[in-house]
């Protein structure tokens, strides 16, 4: 069964009353496939794009029809389950829990305390992609992202790299994206960038249990990378 089915059982027993808000579902999400590690996390994953950037629309005060966009991009569901995810979707929105009470329980995805989680990033990423979708990220964006990394225990010079690989601005600074000192040897570079094509591969987010759906993220975060080190390579910022 695909992870849009189960969501779809997931947004049934909203309709039958058996759960009243976000919070609840992922607690369930975690006890119902218990005994499947990798569909619980691609389950969980969805669940938390869809939540979170129900949370997320609302720190500007504005919902854009290109931000709506940018989630349809990430979200490449079947259309029979459209209205499934707009029920999950509006429930967030409305829900009287706060953000960080949804983040803190998506935090145990990769067990209690670990820093700078690969699946978390993902998620980081995913909401990054719809904040910048309308030409800009604002600053009350911003904040917002910045608790999420908090609360999902990144650190906070990683959270300035993703911060700078999703910046609307043609002088985004290159070796911030790449995660490194300005004046680091061209070698170093070099090997840092390999490192992060390497851990950034859309097959890699596929093997830790980010559904195949979501490879816009891998894809964003690849260009933003290539980019940064042709930058570097062709030497228009200087050392």
């Amino acid at each position: 069964m695909s992870i849009w089915a189960r969501i779809g059982e997931l947004a049934s027993r909203i309709s039958a009353g058996a759960v009243s808000g976000i919070a609840e579902i992922i607690e369930s999400v975690r006890t119902t496939f218990a005994g499947d590690p990798e569909l619980r996390r691609k389950v969980a994953f969805s669940i938390a794009m869809i939540a979170l950037s129900a949370k997320m629309a609302k720190a500007d005060g504005i919902v854009t029809q290109e931000e709506v966009r940018a989630f349809q991009e990430i979200f490449s569901m079947p259309p029979e389950q459209e209205r499934n995810v707009t029920r999950l979707y509006r429930l967030a929105m409305s829900d009287t829990a706060g953000y960080e009470a949804y983040a803190e329980r998506l935090a145990n995805l990769c067990g209690s305390g670990q820093r700078d989680c690969q699946m978390l990033e993902d998620i980081l990423d995913g909401l990054f992609h719809i904040a910048k979708a309308d030409g800009l990220i604002h600053e009350k964006e911003v904040e917002f992202l910045r608790r999420i990394a908090d609360i999902f225990n990144i650190s906070d010079s990683h959270f300035r790299a993703i911060l700078a690989r999703h910046a609307v601005l043609e002088d985004s600074d290159p070796y911030a994206i790449l995660g490194i000192e300005r004046g680091t040897s061209f070698e170093k570079v070099k090997r840092r960038y390999r490192e992060l094509v390497a851990e950034h591969h859309p097959d890699k987010l596929v093997s830790r249990g980010v559904p195949e759906e979501f490879v816009a993220i891998a894809n964003d975060r690849i260009a933003a990378i290539n980019t940064a080190y042709e930058t570097i390579e062709r030497g228009r910022v200087p050392a």
